[in-house]
């Protein structure tokens, strides 16, 4: 079972996001917050799978809620769901500590999924979230990711790092590349030793900057 908390400040959002999640009998609400701070506070006390943050709130926003969660509990699991997509909004999402950022035009089920998602260990980012990331990565001046050589990456290493730019889970490359899949895990973490990396979100990331998508 799921244990989810909600944050918005919007408190219609709230009660309408705790419908739709309790439609699926995995996943439980045990908590709604109007704040960052309310969101913490409700992590304190229950320590749930995951948060789904607003990023704009009154007072303690989503990011000052997304530090203080991760740095106090580093395994709840923060999937930002917001109305704004704007590149300024984004990067503090990711620079806080987020776990996925998409947006509330996402459809009932795609919700649920990218809760799912986020807490089975795969970053989450919503089709034109992560396209805004790509422009960012690729425009003038983006550079590409320095100390390491592209050229150290095996040709079945780049071909993973296609497939997690594009936001593939492990089953999905496996299937893709006619790999098991604790060989696309083995080979993931592998990847993220050898490039002094955090996490897939930092693979796709470098993957894209390095232009291997």
């Amino acid at each position: 079972m799921i244990q989810a908390v909600i944050a918005d400040d919007v408190q219609i959002l709230r009660q309408g996001l705790r419908a739709i999640l309790s439609q699926d009998p995995e996943i439980q609400v045990t908590g709604l917050a109007a704040n960052g701070k309310e969101a913490f506070e409700c992590c304190q006390k229950q320590q749930p799978d995951v948060v789904l943050m607003d990023m704009r709130m009154p007072e303690f926003d989503g990011s000052w809620g997304i530090s203080a969660i991760k740095k106090a509990f580093p395994q709840v699991k923060i999937l930002v769901l917001t109305t704004f997509d704007d590149q300024e909004t984004v990067d503090a999402a990711v620079r806080s500590g987020a776990d996925g950022y998409i947006l509330k035009e996402m459809e009932d089920d795609q919700v649920i999924q990218s809760v799912k998602a986020v807490c089975a260990g795969i970053q989450v980012f919503g089709g034109g979230v992560f396209e805004g990331i790509r422009r960012q990565m690729t425009a003038p001046g983006g550079g590409k990711c320095r100390g390491i050589v592209p050229g150290a990456v095996t040709p079945r290493e780049r071909d993973i790092m296609r497939c997690v730019a594009r936001g593939m889970d492990n089953k999905e490359i496996a299937a893709e590349l006619y790999l098991a899949e604790g060989t696309v895990r083995n080979n993931i973490s592998r990847l993220l030793y050898k490039l002094k990396l955090k996490d897939r979100t930092q693979l796709a990331v470098f993957a894209v900057k390095n232009q291997m998508d």
